[in-house]
């Protein structure tokens, strides 16, 4: 078999994901970092497997970025875009401009002209979209107050590098005979300056309104073919010809697909799109940070040590400086201040791009271009260790939960009732208790919702409830009860192992995120774990059936033998987890019990015994009987 064959190069790729990327995650890397690793180890400087197509790949791969942006864009409505605003303009805009001011300076000291280090600076701003926003998904950042910021400076990044594009023309030394060609591979070569103004921005409204008026109604009709493979292409088509329209007017197609996306994401196809492209982002994102990987240029590393060093160490540098003290300026805690910058200090795959934009338009010359990139490359593969550093080691130490920033609080009552975190879960929960005159002792991590909530009245200590002594001293060896209401299943399972240990006569109440998370409590020996989600979803359910015609009885009684049934089924099932067949099995057993007991129980004509409490559902009758002569409403069947 030819080793430059399609089939075996597919293979090669394939198999180094499989191998690579579950050694990663069992070592606790992350699959963006055995990605890049899988890369490293079939490139021309490992096992040699793959050699110079290995750009073409990473153009074709970067595609994934552009179905990465488009699913971005769908979970945004544009009301929580516009909620953004001032994080995007004002940290992303300062971010920009901070940096390449910064790396321009160092740029001029080196000897480079201004024009020059000027391009360098711009190119130098942009971070990893891909490798960031995976990241951060994958650890479950993406949603905190840094990796939300993470998110709006890595959108303006992308927006800027349209006008990074347009600029560096400007920036040539002289004529750019391949500048030209290029350029020429666009639907606005040979127009004038306000024409492609125009057109741009032709193209942008023409996606908008397209999204708009036109997809919805296409997908409508696409739907109702029951095909399901049919709305799959209608989506890559979709995805595929706003690149198509993004590159010929020279914008970045990953701007446009985002676009697309905010505008579709109100839409009720909004979940299926996302669905049927999720698969072909993340295989394609995979494919990407491989070829990184494999693009990193080992040979001119190991001739430049020295140089590729310093750049990746002085890059790394002014980007993380930079980001922090924006962090800290924006009032972000200290915790998600060095987050941020942890998360932002690489380059982004635009440089790539972008560099070479500028040697085609003869702004920067190969001999800067090629260990800049190098530089690039590495700068990337480092971000997921840079992140694991900032989450083993620094958070610890520095971020909101160390103890060594802030000593923990002297804590001078013992309660009966200890909660430990106190944000919207376990702030509700304390309330509950102090209104019915239950005393509580509150330990929360957090330094910053501590001042808030000290500022609104409450008493709540500071302190990591996972530590021993902490919790002896807040009375743990005599409390009757303790609320685990911590932010993440992992501090949940900790501070668990510690209270079974040091202090088993205690009654633990623990907060679960979903099922994996109270299988894992009932696994640990906690016997009162309590869904976050199950209790609002049920009134929602009883308030729909309501509205539907039910009786408030039986709506009442319906949601009651549901939670039930639930949670028997909750702990059959965790007996059985070890087994994903037989858990399968018996979870599909559990939900057709549920709905032959509940459709029974609509077929009991003694349920009209319950009628006597349901006060609110007689007088509503009996006002309609008074005032209408209306006959009551009939029960539902």
């Amino acid at each position: 078999m030819s080793g430059d064959s399609f089939l075996f190069q597919a293979f090669i790729y394939l198999a180094a994901a499989v191998v690579a990327v579950p050694i990663a995650k069992r070592f606790g890397l992350g699959s963006v970092l055995g990605y890049l690793l899988a890369g490293v180890a079939i490139g021309p400087f490992g096992l040699g497997l793959v050699g110079d197509e290995g750009q073409d790949v990473m153009h074709f791969a970067e595609f994934g970025v552009v179905m990465m942006l488009f699913v971005v864009g769908l979970e945004l409505e544009p009301a929580l875009l516009w909620r953004l605003r001032a994080p995007i303009l004002g940290l992303g805009g300062l971010q920009v401009l901070a940096t390449t001011l910064a790396v321009a300076g160092l740029a001029l000291a080196a000897g480079l002209g201004w024009p020059a280090a000027l391009a360098v600076g711009m190119t130098l701003s942009c971070s990893s979209t891909a490798i960031v926003l995976a990241t951060l998904s994958e650890k479950g950042l993406l949603k905190t107050a840094g990796g939300q910021s993470s998110f709006a400076v890595l959108l303006f990044q992308d927006i800027a590098v349209i006008p990074m594009l347009a600029i560096f023309p400007l920036l040539a030394a002289g004529p750019a005979g391949e500048g030209e060609a290029h350029a020429a591979t666009t639907l606005v070569a040979g127009l004038p300056a306000w024409a492609q103004t125009l057109v741009v921005l032709g193209a942008v409204a023409a996606i908008v309104l397209a999204g708009r008026f036109l997809v919805r109604p296409l997908f409508h009709a696409i739907a109702h073919t029951g095909l399901r493979e049919i709305f799959t292409a209608a989506a890559l088509l979709l995805v595929i010809g706003i690149a198509l329209l993004m590159t010929s007017v020279g914008l970045s197609p990953a701007l446009g697909t985002f676009l697309a996306g905010v505008v579709l994401a109100n839409s009720e196809y909004r979940h299926e799109l996302e669905s049927d492209i999720d698969p072909f982002k993340g295989l394609l994102l995979g494919l990407f940070f491989i070829a990184v990987g494999a693009s990193i240029d080992f040979g001119l590393i190991l001739s430049r040590p020295l140089l590729i060093a310093g750049l990746v160490l002085a890059i790394v540098a002014v980007k993380f400086a930079v980001l922090f003290g924006l962090g800290r300026a924006f009032r972000l805690g200290l915790d998600q201040s060095l987050l941020l910058a942890f998360a932002l200090p690489q380059v982004g795959e635009f440089a790539f791009v972008l560099f070479s934009f500028a040697n085609q338009e003869g702004v920067l010359g190969a001999e800067i271009t090629s260990p800049l990139v190098a530089a690039v490359a590495l700068s990337m593969a480092l971000t997921p260790l840079l992140l694991l550093v900032n989450e083993r080691v620094v958070q610890p130490r520095f971020g909101a939960g160390a103890a060594a920033e802030r000593p923990a609080d002297a804590i001078d009552e013992q309660s009966p009732v200890l909660i430990a975190g106190f944000g919207s879960f376990g702030s509700t929960v304390g309330r509950l208790l102090k209104a019915n005159g239950i005393s509580t002792t509150v330990l929360d991590i957090d330094s910053d919702r501590v001042e808030l909530l000290r500022k609104l009245g409450l008493k709540v200590y500071y302190g990591d409830a996972s530590r021993s002594d902490l919790l002896h001293a807040a009375g743990a060896a005599r409390a009757r009860l303790l609320v685990l209401a911590l932010d993440t299943p992992e501090r949940t399972l900790e501070l668990v192992e510690t209270v079974k240990k040091h202090f088993p006569q205690i009654t633990i109440l623990a907060r679960a995120f979903d099922w994996e998370d109270a299988h894992a409590l009932l696994e640990a020996g906690v016997t009162h774990v309590y869904r976050e989600s199950l209790d609002t979803s049920l009134r929602l359910g009883t308030d729909a059936l309501r509205m539907l015609g039910f009786r408030a009885y039986q709506a009442q009684r319906a949601a009651q033998k549901f939670l039930r049934h639930d949670e028997q089924s909750l702990r059959e099932l965790t007996e059985r987890r070890s087994d994903r067949r037989v858990y399968i099995s018996a979870a599909r057993r559990r939900i057709e019990e549920l709905e032959q007991q509940l459709q029974a129980d609509l077929q009991d004509v003694g349920l009209e015994r319950d009628v006597g409490w349901d006060a609110e559902t007689l007088r509503e009758e009996f006002r309609r009987v008074a005032l209408d002569g209306a006959p009551p409403a009939p029960a539902a069947d």
